[in-house]
């Protein structure tokens, strides 16, 4: 073949793909973390993903027994320790000023009291895609045992779409990818040091390093609206890492309407979305947080 012909079949493949985190290296990190900062023993885990309930786009970390993130050694200290050079994104001044008021809305919340022997509730909405034929709108109930020490359960509902309305219930066996309530409740909840254990965690992760650890931090959202020190310290953390842009008229998986916190580069960036007023995490625009509580039987629902 001469160079002629080469270059002619070569015009005709498609660009190479544009590197991303995938969301396995990403849980495995998740793990690290949590070996570096819970108790031994504390390390058996629940929240696999049930088998084509993924949202559109796929969450590239695991959730509650809580979406965390992260690894161990502390190697920086607020923004000036990140990445340098021409490409580097500077710090949003609207973003930080509200994901600084999110922050103190966060930390004046009441936190529960947990038993060990009680679960987690979380509600979610999302979509998922059937092949060939649409999208299912679902909504997911999964209960995991607040020490993780117990079989969880996963409890899913079509709402509409190809499959047909449905609820089907799954066990959930513990997940050494996943991190309990106690070890979320046991993360930093000075703001600096949580950033530094992410910012360690995610080095040399990409895209960017920003939007791995801002990815990272996405992660934990839904547990630690349990947790207001460590809901506060994250979005403190957060406002470190440059990248984030506010979004005025954003919108979360159910339709529902609020302010949005978006990064990461290209057409479909991931965003945050809260409540207008209250400033409460409503999920993202991939997946609706609807609820999260504390109940004392996996397949119980809260009150009210």
């Amino acid at each position: 073949m001469n160079t002629e012909e080469r270059e002619e079949l070569t015009g005709l493949l498609p660009p190479p793909a544009a590197p991303t985190l995938p969301a396995e290296h990403m849980a495995q990190l998740e793990a690290h973390l949590m070996r570096e900062i819970a108790p031994a023993g504390a390390r058996e885990h629940s929240r696999p993903v049930a088998a084509g309930l993924a949202p559109k786009r796929p969450r590239r970390l695991l959730s509650l027994t809580v979406r965390v993130g992260a690894a161990a050694a502390i190697c920086a200290t607020l923004l000036t320790l990140g990445p340098t050079g021409p490409q580097r994104p500077s710090a949003d001044p609207e973003a930080v000023d509200l994901l600084n008021r999110i922050a103190t809305v966060a930390a004046e919340r009441s936190t529960p009291q947990v038993r060990d022997d009680q679960y987690v509730y979380t509600l979610t909405q999302g979509t998922r895609e059937v092949m060939d034929e649409g999208e299912d709108t679902f909504r997911r109930a999964d209960w995991h045992a607040v020490d993780g020490t117990r079989e969880g359960l996963a409890r899913v509902t079509v709402l509409s779409g190809p499959s047909g309305k449905g609820t089907t219930d799954m066990a959930l066996s513990r997940d050494p990818h996943s991190t309990t309530y106690r070890e979320l409740e046991a993360l930093p909840t000075d703001a600096d040091a949580l950033y530094e254990r992410v910012w360690a965690a995610t080095e040399g992760q990409g895209p960017t390093h920003e939007e791995a650890a801002l990815e990272m931090i996405g992660s934990m959202l839904e547990g630690a609206s349990l947790l207001p020190e460590v809901d506060a310290a994250l979005y403190r953390a957060a406002a470190r890492i440059p990248g984030v842009r506010v979004v005025e008229d954003a919108e979360d998986a159910a339709g529902r309407s609020g302010v949005g916190l978006s990064f990461g580069a290209g057409d479909d960036p991931d965003v945050w979305v809260f409540g207008e007023k209250d400033l409460r995490y409503l999920g993202s625009e991939e997946v609706a947080l609807l609820r999260v509580d504390v109940v004392d039987e996996a397949g119980e629902t809260p009150a009210g």
